[in-house]
Parts: C-alpha cells; structure tokens; sequence
C-alpha cells in the first residue's frame, strides 16, 4: 500500500536536473522539489486514483512535486472550505500550485463561488491570482443558467478599471478570466470581447521564460472560429 514516504521516493527518484532546473526559472526555490514531469506525475497519479487522504499528506509535505500530484488525486468535493482556504495561502509563489492545483480543486466544492470571491479580494498576490482562477473555472463548467451573470458582468467591468494596476500574477489572472467568459459564458460573450478590446495588450513579467501572456481578443476568436464559443468544460484538472 503507498504511503506518503514511499511516494516521495519514488518522486525523488525520477527527478531531474533539467526540469528541476526548468522550475526554477519559473520562479519555484531549488529545494522544495525534486524535478519531476507532468507525464510521470499523471502516471504515478492514475496508480494511486482514489487515495484522497494519502493525497491531502502529500500536499502538506510542502515538496511541489508532491503537492502538484495531490491536485491530480485529491477529491475536491471532499475538501473542506478551511482546507481550500489553507491549500490557497500555501501556494504563495508557487504558481503551479495557486493558479493550477487549488483552483482544480476547489471548482469541484460547494465552496468554490465563496471562496473564489474571497480570494480575488486578497493583498496576497498569489491568494487573488487563485481566486480569479477559480472564478475563471467556475465560469468554464457551470451551466450559464446556473451562473450570476450580473456578478460576473460586473467584474469585467472592474477589470477594465484595474488590471493594468493590479499585481503581477492577478494582471495574468484577470486577463484569463476576461478570455474563460468569452469563450464559455454565451450571454457574456460580445460583453468580454468588448473588455478585451479596452484592456488591449497586458504586460505580465514571466520571468526567465518563454512563457507569453495570451491576447485576450485573440483567444476568444480563436475559440470562436472553433465553433467551442459557449461549450462547457467537464474538468478543469
């Protein structure tokens, strides 16, 4: 039976200096993880589906490589709003985990809304970068009907006001919730496009990457010309 110190073995051993040093350039510190790929991490992940307790350890180790695993095991639904709330604060500086792992999770919780609002209003950057996230993911699996259309009007509306102002990581964050309800909010639609076009070109620091900030109008259209425009999301993670 696996166990949190039989995992980390075997994360320890199939990391690599390349993707160690990979993540770094992303910003994450050299000695909270071992280097390991998104392809054996889903591959230890599919032999240990179901071990949601053993996936909650693993997120508390603090070791990214296991915190990121714990977000492809972990049953969202059975976390409870102090753990999401909990999991949000420790990925500071750690996009993987605040941008990707959290909002993964807590898209499947009955807290996800409340949370997502809460956290958008965070001072710490990552804590908000994950509330626009989850936001964003809320809009991409929820049936329109099901959404508070007015809610997220008017936070497109705020955007327009506030990216260019807004701390590095929400900058790229609000910029992705302004293309997740362009592309998966059909009422919004025309609305977010709009947005896009007043907000222009966000300018985000991403470090010593290739990584671009998506254009906004772009990538509505492009989803758009896709015929994807409204068609909803079963998962997130």
């Amino acid at each position: 039976m696996p166990t949190t110190e039989s995992i980390l073995a075997e994360l320890k051993a199939k990391g690599s200096p390349k993707n160690r040093a990979t993540y770094v350039r992303h910003g994450i510190s050299a000695d909270r993880l071992f280097g390991v790929s998104v392809a054996d991490l889903k591959s230890i992940a599919k032999r240990i589906k179901g071990e949601h307790e053993l996936a909650c350890a693993l997120f508390d180790t603090g070791n990214i490589d296991a915190m990121y695993l714990a977000g492809l095991v972990a049953d969202g639904s059975r976390l409870t709003e102090k753990q999401l709330d909990t999991w949000a604060k420790a990925g500071d500086g750690l996009v993987m985990v605040s941008e990707y792992t959290v909002p993964g999770l807590a898209v499947e919780s009955p807290h996800a809304l409340v949370l997502a609002k809460k956290w958008i209003k965070s001072k710490l950057e990552s804590v908000a970068a994950c509330g626009w996230c989850t936001y964003a993911a809320i809009v991409a699996t929820t049936a329109d009907d099901d959404l508070d259309l007015a809610d997220i009007e008017q936070r497109l509306t705020a955007i327009t006001n506030e990216i260019h102002e807004a701390k590095n990581r929400v900058r790229y964050t609000m910029n992705g919730f302004v293309i997740a309800v362009g592309t998966y909010v059909r009422p919004l639609s025309n609305q977010a496009i709009a947005i896009a076009k007043k907000v222009g070109k966000v300018s985000v620091d991403m470090g010593d990457t290739a990584c671009k900030v998506p254009l906004a109008t772009a990538s509505i259209e492009k989803a758009k010309a896709a015929g994807k425009l409204g068609k909803k999301r079963k998962s997130i993670r």
